[in-house]
């Protein structure tokens, strides 16, 4: 069944709980050219990508994973309001999702790890302009092949460890990691309300209904 980009937009969910069932190279071959055709800036392609399947390197990203989510992330989640538009329930359901990743993040079968070449330039806000992008197609293209898949850029704390148990040259950084596999939950749809969010010409005048 041929999916439109929006029906794939709008249920592609952050799936935190994947299957141990192996994903093809194919199907991830897929999903990097779907990341290939995203836009960068100036047409410089210093963007890179590594695949990681092996155990090893997996497991010992996932220590720092954890690391942040016992002193960071959890924390968080047990002392904070739940965001707009989402109940009590549904946000210690996140809580739940995002321990469970946290605890597998390791057993994912394979993760799509975005990287930056910046060079002897800094990275600034600008910077994930090069690569989100990217990511983000990488994302839909996963879900339009019935993987499950989430961004996850939480590494960052600990990132000069992360980035060098994956070997990467000076001036090359992680942006994102992308787990996938075959997702244990079902897709869609995302629920978010656009009130509050949206303004007309300057912040804070609300954006008319018509």
């Amino acid at each position: 069944m041929t999916q439109s980009v929006f029906e794939v937009m709008h249920t592609a969910r952050a799936m935190r709980r994947l299957k141990l069932d192996p994903v093809a190279d194919e199907l991830v071959n897929e999903i990097l050219d779907a990341g290939f055709a995203a836009p960068v800036g100036g047409n410089r392609q210093n963007w890179s990508f590594i695949v990681v399947r092996d155990p090893a390197i997996k497991k010992q990203v996932q220590a720092y994973y954890k690391q942040v989510f016992d002193d960071v992330v959890g924390p968080r989640y047990a002392t904070s309001e739940p965001p707009p538009g989402v109940t009590e329930a549904q946000y210690r359901r996140q809580h739940t999702a995002v321990e469970y990743l946290t605890d597998h993040f390791h057993e994912a079968p394979v993760w799509i790890v975005a990287c930056l070449d910046s060079g002897t330039s800094k990275p600034n806000r600008g910077s994930g302009a090069s690569i989100y992008p990217a990511v983000q197609n990488m994302l839909l293209a996963a879900r339009a092949l019935g993987l499950g898949a989430t961004l996850t850029t939480r590494h960052m704390l600990h990132g000069v460890e992360v980035d060098r148990i994956l070997r990467l040259p000076d001036g090359v950084d992680s942006y994102a990691i992308i787990p996938i596999g075959y997702p244990l939950g079902d897709f869609g749809p995302v629920r978010r309300s656009r009130e509050g969010f949206v303004y007309d010409h300057t912040w804070g005048n609300p954006r008319s209904a018509s």
